[in-house]
């Protein structure tokens, strides 16, 4: 029955493609990848603050731990200024004013002789390498307390001998000073001694003026041979 054989065997086809892999699906879209379990992030470790010193920090080199104020009225503040920056211990000499009535004078009033200040330096020092003593042994070495408001030609209140004391120990030191040079000199000496008032500094072309102008005729005449004489300072 040859039919029957064509009809069995188009089953038997049938039943095969059947039991074949499944055609895909057209435009399905594929499924989303299973995420994988995500680790939390660790939290950054925390920076530990920096260690503070326990104590301050030590000077630089060289520089002295305290200093103190002197200041002091020897007649032109030009020669006092050159004697005075050359001490060991001495850190800065400053050229100025002090002990008068009018606000910040000018050098042409303070030569008036009527604004009342002297003519005085400010000085800075070291007192672990030169003492204040040390340094009125020197006041008294680089002029003549004996003259009332002179010095030398230079005449007037503003030429007057004078320790400006900035605090009780210095007046002590200073009457002390008095005292221990009196017997140098003939006369009394007049030096007076008073409480530092305001400072004012002098014009910049005041500072350091025998260091910028030793050929200047002041300067050659007056500064260069007291220098010499007592720094054995060799005039050019």
């Amino acid at each position: 029955m040859p039919s029957f054989h064509r009809t069995l065997s188009a089953l038997l086809l049938a039943l095969a493609a059947c039991s074949g892999p499944a055609a895909p699906v057209l435009n399905q879209p594929a499924p989303a990848p299973t995420p994988a379990a995500s680790t939390p992030a660790s939290a950054p470790t925390p920076t530990a603050a920096p260690s503070l010193p326990t104590t301050m920090p030590n000077p630089a080199p060289g520089a002295p731990a305290t200093t103190e104020l002197a200041t002091l009225a020897n007649g032109c503040f030009w020669c006092t200024e050159a004697v005075l920056e050359r001490l060991d211990g001495v850190l800065d000499v400053t050229s100025g004013y002090m002990g008068g009535q009018v606000d910040d004078p000018t050098y042409d009033q303070v030569c008036t002789g009527t604004t009342g200040h002297a003519e005085c330096v400010q000085v800075r020092f070291d007192p672990a390498r030169i003492s204040y003593d040390a340094l009125l042994e020197w006041f008294f070495k680089s002029h003549d307390p004996t003259t009332l408001n002179r010095q030398g030609a230079d005449r007037g209140t503003q030429y007057r001998s004078a320790i400006f004391f900035h605090t009780p120990a210095q007046e002590q030191a200073a009457r002390a000073a008095i005292q221990k040079a009196q017997p140098q000199f003939a006369a009394k000496i007049v030096t007076e001694v008073t409480a530092a008032s305001r400072f004012y500094s002098a014009e910049a072309y005041h500072q350091d003026y025998f260091r910028r102008n030793p050929n200047e005729g002041y300067c050659r005449m007056v500064i260069a041979p007291k220098m010499q004489k007592l720094f054995e300072y060799k005039v050019k």
